[in-house]
């Protein structure tokens, strides 16, 4: 078999994992790891420091499948950190009597499990859940609506419900922009912050910024760049955005698989 090796590179693109790497501008020095541990795009740097991990927060925020890889299981009560994790849903199902079910409820994969446990459904945490629309719209009566303002798939229940929306929580639902443009004088602007859709909205109103909640946002980026002294850097080491793709590396790394793919393929 001859096959050109820019195929076979281009192959090898596709069976590469995408390594991350700190924007140019931000030093190791200024981050927090134990806030670093729920960054989706910081595995790379924790595994280089698994000493600094934070378990319970890896666990509990980091939707990154490597970060499972990371975790010790003999940690104490580790199922129940993990009961919110989506990407830890095997590891649930299979240690159902371990885990914390409020926290459970919340998971965007455990709907089945809860459909099958109901009673143990806690349904103020089911309300932020995505995926518990249609639970939800049958049991209208139990919805928790502070937290049903932060659901991302609600809109249409909010909308129909407006004099019931917790506008403070509303201000962080990144679905809820149109919503928001609509009551400007309801928007809480520390949560408005924190939304990744509400930028323009920042930006027309700037003094209204809570720089703390901004230092979350993945679409701050180049405010934050802008105003390094506002940065909240706690807060600041969970925002994704603080990475960006490490191409010399990945570059690298195609070059390898592509010669060892070479010699299995000619």
């Amino acid at each position: 078999m001859d096959v050109p090796l820019d195929v076979i590179k281009i192959i090898s693109s596709y069976v590469t994992k995408h390594r991350m790497k700190l924007l140019d501008w931000i030093s190791i020095d200024d981050i927090t790891f134990r806030n670093l541990s729920v960054n989706p795009n910081a595995i790379d740097i924790l595994k280089q420091h698994p000493e600094k991990i934070t378990m319970e927060n890896m666990a509990y925020h980091n939707t990154n499948p490597e970060a499972l890889e990371l975790l010790d299981e003999d940690y104490d009560d580790i199922y129940w950190w993990l009961s919110p994790n989506p990407n830890a849903i095997y590891m649930l199902e299979a240690n159902l009597d371990k885990v914390n079910w409020v926290e459970l409820s919340k998971n965007k994969n455990a709907i089945h499990i809860l459909e099958s446990n109901p009673d143990k459904i806690d349904w103020p945490s089911l309300s932020i859940n995505p995926n518990g629309i249609h639970l939800l719209e049958n049991n209208i009566d139990k919805i928790d609506w502070l937290m049903l303002s932060r659901n991302i798939n609600a809109i249409h229940i909010l909308e129909a419900n407006q004099d019931k929306i917790v506008w403070k929580w509303l201000s962080s639902n990144y679905n809820a922009v149109h919503l928001m443009e609509k009551n400007k004088d309801k928007i809480h602007w520390s949560s408005a912050s924190e939304n990744k859709n509400a930028i323009h909205l920042l930006e027309q109103n700037f003094d209204k910024i809570h720089w703390d909640y901004l230092s979350l946002n993945p679409n701050g980026i180049h405010l934050l760049e802008k105003y390094k002294s506002k940065i909240y850097w706690p807060w600041f080491s969970a925002n994704p955005s603080i990475f960006e793709p490490d191409i010399k590396l990945i570059n690298e790394n195609i070059s390898i698989k592509a010669i060892k793919l070479d010699r299995i393929l000619n």
